[in-house]
């Protein structure tokens, strides 16, 4: 939406954001990325071309009015020069909507795509990292959605420019028909030399997008985590890797620019030949007295005019070759797709969840603390229930000391790796799950549904920037009484006090300004005022000090009395809480009872003794 000072309209919403983009290749992609703008390439083409006919028109016109003027007198000659005028005024209007409907046409692109990116990267969740790293998802919204309209740009100014130079051909046929013939068989010569070297721009193009991508995940990874770098003295050690990936980007940067430099060079240069060419066998023919004055000053004009035209061939020929890559990283990222199977039943009331791997067994309206030496085990555990597959992020680092050759490899490597992943992760998700609810496998339940039903709330938990009360409650479906009371069962009152707008109080993004344990907190208050049917909690008190998970403890077991619950942790305050405790062996459920129970049992106690260690 744009709102001017007179009122509001709507951009027709180019790149419908449910249509399915043609990912088989990117030069399909791109022209399914020029259907999808609908009227606008078109009508921006059009404009282009009623900017440019005019001045493929021009010289042939001010060559009749010269002749006319020489031969019949300048009154004669006005309504050459009339036509001329108005020839030159519709290039006027044309140049002024081309470049309107150029400009519409690139933010809608750019909107479009960033629109489809957010789109998919919602779609995909967690699974988002294990199928495009993190700096490709950046660059793919910011600099590719901006090369996009840089690349239809340029694409309808390049029929524009055919059309214009057809045009120019047939007059300077009419003229001259060896002259004509000249230019119509030596401009697609002249820029077929220049493909030679359009394979290695597009390899410099591709490494230094690569690269810079890269660059770009770093940083961000830098920005994320000054505040830890900056405790345990990192920063030096992340700055030096920051200072050797930007200098590689810096490198591939001037090697990408000087094969667009090349290309620049052949194009003036045999723009420039050309013309030379036609000026000099124009003069001939003038000097032989086949061309009359106003001729040879129409095809001095056509010679002129040409240059335009194969700048624009050769301009296309660059962003085309940039748009391709864009187009690669873009529709990795758009082509990837979640693993689940399109499971139908929906889950049952207060369901029995058993999950195979461990043997745990989880009972309706009871709290069962998890427990395990081995926390990965555990919190795979907390995926399963939640069918969440677990982490995993793909490395697109290259060694500094490895050949050109060796780093393409690595990348093939890479990509080959990546497509066995997924591969691998469709075929478990299209498998038996593993957790069966009342019986039935997860792989057969609707992933929505069970989502909804089931919330799992990991320490890694994300805050957005925004205000208190969006953290609390994101899909502002609550009330006041009801986040408030979320915030108490999480022990964060304090917070709410702390800030000076109360719920209006502003967070950054990820929650900094925030302590470690109240952000804790918040992502806490978070899952319990979402209330689901069943929720896990890993770790959920592992930041907080001792008082404050007692508290916790204790308003969290009446909280979810009757309720499903299950909480992974170490502590002994919680699992003092819990209705039962399962304990976990190499991933195995080896014992199972209350905390008093379970006291004795070496396993148990080893864990609890070691979280009552680490305790404050």
């Amino acid at each position: 939406m744009f709102t001017t000072q007179r009122g509001r309209f709507d951009f027709p919403p180019a790149i419908p954001v449910d249509s399915r983009p043609d990912t088989r290749s990117p030069s399909r992609f791109l022209f399914w990325l020029i259907r999808s703008y609908g009227w606008v390439v078109p009508a921006m083409t059009a404009s282009a071309a009623t900017w440019l006919i005019p001045a493929a028109v021009t010289p042939w016109l001010l060559g009749r009015a010269i002749d006319t003027g020489i031969n019949h007198g300048v009154v004669d000659s006005l309504g050459w020069v009339a036509a001329l005028l108005g020839v030159i005024l519709i290039g006027v209007v044309g140049g002024i909507a081309f470049h309107t409907f150029a400009v519409r046409m690139w933010l809608l692109g750019i909107y479009g795509i960033q629109r489809r990116v957010t789109r998919q990267s919602v779609h995909l969740g967690h699974v988002l990292n294990r199928r495009v790293p993190t700096g490709e998802v950046l660059s793919v919204s910011s600099s590719d959605s901006d090369q996009f309209g840089a690349t239809v740009d340029a694409f309808g100014h390049a029929i524009a420019a055919a059309i214009s130079f057809l045009l120019a051909s047939v007059l300077m046929l009419t003229t001259s028909p060896t002259l004509g013939l000249l230019v119509l068989v030596a401009v697609p010569l002249l820029v077929g030399a220049s493909t030679p070297v359009l394979r290695p721009l597009t390899r410099a193009q591709a490494a230094e997008r690569t690269e810079s991508s890269s660059l770009t995940s770093l940083a961000t990874d830098i920005a994320t985590g000054l505040r830890i770098l900056r405790g345990v003295g990192g920063e030096r050690t992340f700055a030096a890797n920051y200072e050797r990936q930007s200098q590689k980007v810096r490198r591939l940067g001037v090697r990408l620019g000087t094969w667009q430099a090349l290309v620049e060079a052949i194009s003036i240069l045999l723009s420039g030949l050309l013309l030379v060419a036609l000026v000099y066998l124009g003069s001939m023919r003038l000097l032989e007295g086949t061309l009359s004055v106003g001729e040879l000053i129409s095809f001095f004009g056509y010679a002129v005019f040409l240059i335009s035209p194969m700048q624009t061939f050769f301009d296309f020929a660059q962003k085309w070759v940039q748009g391709l890559v864009a187009a690669g990283k873009t529709i990795a990222l758009l082509s990837a797709d979640v693993p689940w199977a399109p499971g139908q039943q929906k889950l049952g009331d207060r369901p029995v969840l058993v999950d195979e791997a461990s043997g745990v067994t989880v009972t309706p309206g009871r709290m069962l603390g998890v427990v395990s030496a081995d926390p990965d085990a555990s919190a795979a555990l907390a995926d399963r229930l939640g069918r969440y597959l677990p982490d995993g992020t793909p490395e697109d680092a290259d060694d500094d000391e490895l050949s050109a050759r060796a780093k393409r490899r690595a990348r093939r490597e890479r990509m080959a790796e990546r497509r066995r992943r997924a591969s691998e992760d469709a075929e478990a998700a299209a498998k038996s799950w593993g957790v069966s609810a009342d019986g039935v496998d997860y792989s057969l339940l609707e992933v929505t549904d069970l989502r909804e039903r089931i919330v799992v709330s990991h320490t890694g938990a994300m805050l957005f920037a925004g205000t208190l009360q969006t953290a609390v409650d994101p899909w502002g479906t609550h009330s006041r009484q009801q986040a408030e009371e979320a915030l108490r069962v999480a022990s964060a009152e304090d917070i709410y006090a702390s800030l000076p707008d109360g719920w209006q109080g502003r967070i950054d993004e990820k929650g900094r300004g925030l302590s470690g344990g109240q952000r804790q907190r918040v992502v806490l208050a978070r899952a319990l005022l979402r209330d689901p049917e069943i929720l896990v909690l890993v770790e959920p008190t592992s930041a907080v000090d001792a008082h404050t998970e007692a508290r916790i403890s204790e308003r969290l077991a009446g909280h979810r009395l009757g309720r499903t619950t299950v909480v992974v942790t170490a502590s002994p305050l919680l699992l003092r809480r819990c209705d039962e405790i399962s304990v976990l062996v190499d991933g195995r459920e080896v014992a199972r009872g209350t905390h008093e129970e379970l006291h004795d049992h070496p396993d148990y106690r080893s864990v609890i003794a070691r979280g009552m260690e680490d305790s404050p």
